[in-house]
């Protein structure tokens, strides 16, 4: 894929501690961010006992980074932009989720010994690499975005980000079909459940305006 170092061609790595996988997905609930309750943490490598994740699971970390990247970047925007009450507490609600995701992502391709999106492919929204990673805005959007405010912002804002929360239901789809590690899926899980209410969501309040 462009923009994207090409995993290693093994499919199946051993990378991480079953011990550890099982703490992070039983145990550690108790490390909630704020509106998410997932307690997901970056797995540990070293022990005899363990499991693995497939290229899938690497291509959905990948690319799911820069697309939560974005989506914090569109909410930043809505601190001072916004005019919705409504609207405000969405993309608050959106970094809160999705900032911890980014920190536990980057610390899992750490683990798996896997690099991040080269710097040619972490500019989604255009050019040739627009086709691999669903819903992320182009530039021009992003930047008639910062330029708007009030309601103008809102229906942008909220019209961007609905497209874009579709795409990553869309890349999480993809890993609950064809990923293996537990973790991935755990997070594509989640993914699905709050992006999807949070779609019926911004539609309501679009509706509105």
């Amino acid at each position: 894929m462009p923009g994207i170092h090409a995993p290693r061609p093994a499919v199946r790595r051993t990378v991480l501690a079953a011990g550890t996988l099982a703490a992070a997905l039983l145990g550690g609930c108790g490390a909630d961010h704020a509106g998410m309750g997932h307690g997901m943490s970056a797995p540990a490598a070293g022990s005899s006992s363990v499991t693995s994740f497939n290229d899938t699971d690497v291509m959905f970390i990948q690319m799911m980074i820069p697309h939560h990247q974005q989506a914090v970047r569109m909410s930043d925007l809505a601190v001072t932009r916004a005019g919705d009450a409504r609207v405000k507490e969405l993309a608050a609600q959106i970094k809160a989720e999705q900032r911890p995701e980014i920190a536990t992502m980057l610390d899992w391709l750490d683990a798996f010994k896997q690099p991040t999106l080269a710097p040619t492919g972490m500019d989604m929204g255009h050019g040739p690499d627009h086709g691999a990673m669903a819903g992320m805005a182009t530039e021009a959007q992003l930047k008639a975005l910062s330029q708007a405010s009030g309601t103008p912002f809102d229906k942008m804002f909220l019209t961007l980000m609905i497209a874009h929360h579709q795409g990553a239901l869309t890349m999480a789809d993809q890993e609950l079909v064809d990923g293996t590690n537990p973790l991935a899926r755990q997070l594509a899980q989640q993914v699905v459940n709050s992006q999807s209410t949070e779609i019926a969501t911004m539609r309501s309040v679009l509706d509105r305006l």
